[in-house]
């Protein structure tokens, strides 16, 4: 009888301690201030049924998850409030995109049953904590898109549980601790984008269970070790874009399953092994921008399965070998940039998937070849080589980007690319259009139509660079074309230098930057064609009393935060920075949600190849726009500029 009153005493205070402890947990969540009002004054609702919050069966919080859309709308954007240490049953901490600044608070290492922490595309600064190492029932670490600054802890070792580690796109430095090759359970290791250096250790080869490694963007040197062919899962390996150097090791041949190889942009030295052959299950190949020289084995013939074979920028110097017909997969081939001779292959011309082909710049010879086959192709590319003969009048390419043979010698014919069941003028008397990513058909010709060429009425605003079209094309889609002054009309480096330009900016892929479908370049005329933004600009929506009413407080503080993710993408997640040099209202656009979508990026290096993006002293900007700060010094203070637009 004793017992049973033990009994009861004991459940009546295990129920009274988890009713404190769960009172305890709700109130750290409604101190937080993470949630509006009009969700925690609701008596009647737990907070276990808040946005984003999951709880077991006792009412402890055990996994707190709230998604980036509701950033906007009431998320706070910061955490000083947040006492992580009362919430001991968290096992999911998810803020993804939320708008957090400053640095991880250590209150997190004190979250003992932590298995999942993303904190990605935020703006976090600082260090990683050491006290993460604590924290050994972590699977998930995922911090990628942030400004933290530190070295890896070598601690990180310690988390013997991890089985993906992303912590790419911020401004980590020194090397890849040895101690990371003991996560043994590891499956995707992402390190891309950051600031790190030295030797690929060996010990990585221990982490056998791994199926993505990507160290892309960085300053790694050395050969690649011998270790990393153990890691026999690998499906996904990045080494693109650092100063590794010697030849590849022909123990490649032992990571089967790889489906993706990237070592562009390297030092990367000597012939392709035979032994690449046998990555039968290879997809995308990309050895371009290094020092690679004849011979092409023969055995890259049996990767049937391969896509994407980009070997530009090179030193190759012998004939393209006709096994190259038989990777019948294709849909990319660049060889450009090297110094191939002989003839195109016949065999080339089998290759029916192909959609893209470069081979400019070489030391091709032969007549211009027949591309009927090459139903699919959207972009080819001949230039500067030595071919002789007539162009086809009835070539057959469909969604025609670009098609360019200027630079060989003795081409006769008509510049004028006739065009069979609706194909687009691609070329007329040297002009050229590019489309990328961009679902109409379109003809130069169709431009010119739709806005009468460039007939005043059609035009929707002006500025410093040049004056901005509406065009309605034939298909029903409505583009904005940015017609540029020309500062260089005759030059030709000029015309190469716009289009690389213009082609790294249509690879910007922002929610809150303005699309960049493509470019069309003409002696007389350059324009660019850009998404269309139905509300215009910011600058006239807050001049138009009824447009400015609607545009409430709330929505200026969503442009602000939305320039601000803008101007952090184009700054550090860029491959190549870019400074905008002038945030205006007139270069910020509005959708007819009164989404904000920043513009006008880069467009200073397209008009005039002179031109920097880096900062300088030099005042740069619309008046009114310029910090005055900036204007008595070469101190920048581009918060001022993101206060006046609104």
């Amino acid at each position: 009888m004793i017992a049973a009153k033990w009994i009861i005493v004991a459940l009546a205070l295990s129920h009274n301690f988890l009713a404190l402890a769960t009172k305890i947990e709700a109130d750290a969540l409604l101190h937080s201030r993470w949630w509006p009002d009009s969700i925690t004054s609701n008596t009647s609702l737990s907070h276990c049924m808040w946005l984003g919050i999951l709880c077991d069966d006792f009412g402890s919080v055990v996994k707190l998850n709230i998604p980036p859309q509701y950033y906007h709308h009431w998320f706070p954007g910061h955490w000083s409030n947040m006492n992580f240490s009362l919430l001991p049953n968290l096992t999911s901490l998810g803020l993804p995109d939320n708008g957090l600044a400053g640095v991880i608070p250590l209150q997190i290492c004190a979250l003992p049953k932590l298995r999942h922490l993303n904190l990605s595309y935020n703006y976090l600064i600082g260090e990683l904590p050491l006290c993460l190492q604590n924290l050994t029932m972590l699977e998930v670490i995922d911090i990628h898109s942030n400004h933290i600054d530190s070295p890896i802890p070598l601690g990180m070792g310690d988390l013997k549980r991890l089985i993906h580690l992303d912590l790419s796109s911020n401004s980590l430095h020194g090397t890849i601790p040895p101690t990371l090759g003991l996560l043994s359970n590891l499956h995707l290791l992402n390190l891309s984008h950051n600031d790190l250096d030295g030797f690929i250790p060996l010990e990585i080869g221990n982490c056998m269970n791994l199926y993505t490694v990507d160290l892309e963007d960085n300053s790694f040197v050395g050969p690649i070790p011998p270790s990393l062919a153990k890691l026999r899962n690998l499906t996904h390996l990045d080494l693109g874009g650092n100063s590794f150097n010697g030849s590849i090791p022909p123990e490649i041949q032992n990571l089967t399953n790889l489906a993706y190889l990237s070592m562009e942009e390297n030092k990367f030295s000597g012939s392709i092994p035979p032994e690449i052959g046998k990555l039968k299950s290879l997809i995308e190949l990309r050895l371009s921008s290094n020092s690679f020289t004849c011979p092409i084995p023969f055995s890259l013939a049996h990767l049937t399965n391969l896509t994407v074979l980009d070997l530009h920028g090179n030193e190759f110097d012998c004939a393209i070998p006709s096994k190259m017909g038989d990777l019948y997969s294709l849909t990319h081939l660049d060889l450009s940039f090297n110094n191939f001779s002989g003839k195109i292959p016949l065999q080339l011309w089998s290759l029916v998937k192909l959609s893209h082909l470069n081979l400019q710049n070489n030391s091709l010879h032969g007549s211009v070849p027949d591309f009927n086959k090459l139903i699919n192709l959207d972009y080819i590319d001949l230039s500067n080589n030595h071919f002789t003969g007539k162009i086809s009048h009835n070539l057959s390419i469909r969604r025609g980007a670009l098609y360019s043979i200027d630079g060989s010698k003795k081409i006769d014919g008509s510049r004028r690319i006739k065009k069979s069941m609706q194909l687009e003028i691609l070329e007329k008397n040297g002009d050229f259009l590019s489309i990328w990513n961009y679902d109409g058909r379109i003809a130069y010709e169709d431009m010119i139509n739709a806005t009468e060429d460039f007939d005043i009425k059609y035009c929707i605003g002006t500025g410093g660079y040049g004056s901005v079209y509406r065009a309605h094309l034939p298909n029903g889609k409505v583009v904005a074309l940015k017609k540029l002054h020309r500062l260089e009309a005759d030059d030709p480096a000029f015309d190469q230098s716009f289009r690389n330009e213009v082609k790294h900016l249509t690879t910007i892929r922002h929610r809150s930057i303005i699309k960049l479908y493509g470019f069309c370049l003409h002696k007389q005329c350059m324009f660019l064609v850009y998404e269309y933004m139905e509300r215009g600009s910011l600058f006239c929506a807050l001049r138009n009393e009824t447009e400015a009413v609607e545009l409430d407080w709330s929505k200026r503080i969503n442009v602000v935060w939305d320039m601000a993710h803008a101007l952090s993408y184009l700054h550090h997640d860029c491959a190549r920075p870019i400074v905008h040099r002038d945030i205006s209202s007139n270069n910020i656009l509005l959708d007819n949600k009164l989404q904000a979508f920043l513009s006008d990026f880069g467009t200073a290096r397209l008009v005039n190849p002179n031109f920097s993006s880096n900062l300088t002293a030099n005042i740069v900007g619309t008046r009114g726009y310029i910090a005055p700060s900036e204007q008595r010094s070469s101190n920048f203070s581009r918060m001022f500029l993101l206060e006046v637009c609104c």
